[in-house]
């Protein structure tokens, strides 16, 4: 399986201003926009490891997600949550000839844990064999900041304004925070029956 972005967090979407402003950065001086490129490299990097722990996307962008076989003949569990749309499933055989295949023969099951393509049959196009399917997908609570949970809002600040903090340490290798870890406990994926059917 491979996953990958097919568009990274629009620029104007992260919330450079408020970060900035939970740093109390430049109080009392005029913003000349200096810190601009240094706060939105913490935000990012903050993003990253918050969607990494816990297996969503925090903000909405398309992904390319690459598979070899499905796990289960009639569902496949998307490997990130939300998502809102399935934009295409193609699949391409051994000598690179691809195959669009018709909506009508799948559905997403949204969930905001767990979303799957489902069948609407009895089963998921077939991968042709030493072929590939790469469906791509919406996933992410939503195109704004404001469309972010609070906590997990909070938890990318706390965690952000952490890498600011030490941002002279050299391999410290320190953990993620308690606060954080606390802020994203209730959004964490957990599997059970080594990732059996849920």
């Amino acid at each position: 399986m491979m996953l990958s972005e097919v568009t990274a967090v629009p620029q104007a979407v992260l919330p450079v201003a408020e970060f900035k402003d939970h740093l109390r950065l430049g109080t009392g001086f005029a913003d000349d926009g200096a810190q601009d490129a240094l706060t939105e490299s913490y935000l990012r990097a903050a993003i990253a490891a918050i969607e990494g722990r816990i297996g969503k996307a925090l903000v909405a962008r398309d992904f390319r997600w690459v598979l070899n076989d499905w796990r289960w003949p009639d569902a496949q569990a998307f490997p990130v949550a939300p998502v809102s749309a399935v934009l295409s499933v193609t699949t391409k055989d051994r000598n690179g000839v691809v195959d669009l295949i018709d909506p009508a023969r799948y559905r997403l099951e949204q969930d905001v844990h767990r979303p799957r393509l489902m069948a609407t049959g009895a089963l998921l196009p077939g991968i042709p064999v030493g072929g590939t399917v790469e469906v791509v997908f919406t996933g992410g609570f939503g195109p704004a900041w404001a469309d972010v949970p609070v906590d997990l809002a909070q938890a990318v600040f706390l965690l952000a304004a952490e890498y600011h903090e030490n941002r002279h340490e050299n391999g410290s290798g320190r953990a993620m925070p308690f606060g954080v870890m606390a802020l994203i406990e209730r959004w964490r994926t957990v599997r059970v029956l080594g990732g059996g059917k849920i």
